[in-house]
């Protein structure tokens, strides 16, 4: 007899350990489900037809920016054109949604990172977003380059680097294949020699880390796939054949689930 557990959907949560193996959880309302022991499995998505405000609660008819109804998005700091774009930090003007928000999170140490997730990218992040954020992003190797004072340092360094090196993950390309080995270690080299300037201006502290390999529960990958969501499949289920990034392989179709946070649905398993 089939599990059934129901209620609203919150983005995967991740457990990396010491040899890089991932393991994943998916809350949903007050449960949360573990997800490797799925791999392999069947399991059932039912939407429910009802979308909840992460940030309010209000039921709502769409989300913005994964989750938020059109008012939070437009009120919250989290949603702010900044945290995309670093290098646009509005504080000093004043005018930061929430200062109290943005002094916690963005006005503390943050890191510039290289990692190999569709190709090469360059990306920063908080110290307590690693290695979640690359696992997020669907990256096979990773490296911290740099440490900067906060966000919005993290954010102008990044800027100058990525006319040279991809900012963006491809997510199908991502989903796809692994990429190819690449020596990150190699490439931080040419960019401490390259934007030296700027390292030097901002006070980055240039790391010395090694490249961590992830490993994501991966039992099979469909030679085709496409991609779906709950607007327009109210139902979705197969067989659990592997997880990366935020996306789950079920059968022959992927489904971003952070994308559907506040969705109210039942999994079955």
């Amino acid at each position: 007899m089939m599990a059934k557990t129901k209620g609203q959907i919150r983005k995967m949560q991740v457990q990396v350990d010491d040899s890089g193996n991932i393991s994943y959880s998916l809350p949903l309302g007050e449960e949360k489900i573990e997800l490797n022991p799925l791999v392999g499995k069947k399991i059932k998505f039912k939407f429910s037809g009802d979308i909840y405000c992460i940030d309010t609660g209000k039921r709502i008819s769409k989300t913005y920016n994964n989750g938020y109804s059109y008012e939070s998005f437009l009120k919250l700091a989290a949603c702010d054109v900044c945290i995309v774009q670093p290098e646009k930090c509005h504080y000093h003007l004043g005018t930061c949604r929430e200062p109290l928000w943005g002094e916690s999170e963005c006005f503390q140490p943050h890191y510039v990172y290289l990692a190999l997730t569709s190709g090469l990218k360059v990306g920063i992040t908080r110290s307590s977003q690693i290695p979640n954020r690359w696992v997020d992003q669907g990256a096979k190797y990773a490296l911290p380059i740099l440490k900067v004072k906060n966000r919005y340092v993290a954010g102008q360094i990044e800027d100058a680097i990525k006319g040279d090196f991809n900012d963006k993950t491809h997510w199908k390309r991502m989903l796809s294949a692994e990429p190819e080995f690449e020596d990150l270690l190699k490439v931080q080299k040419e960019i401490v020699k390259k934007f030296k300037k700027i390292i030097e201006e901002n006070d980055a502290e240039i790391l010395e880390s090694e490249i961590l390999e992830l490993h994501f529960p991966i039992n099979e990958r469909p030679e085709k796939f496409k991609s779906v969501g709950f607007d327009k499949e109210s139902e979705v289920s197969g067989v659990l054949k592997g997880i990366k990034g935020q996306y789950l392989f079920i059968d022959d179709v992927v489904i971003n689930m952070r994308k559907h946070q506040g969705y109210e649905v039942e999994l079955s398993h």
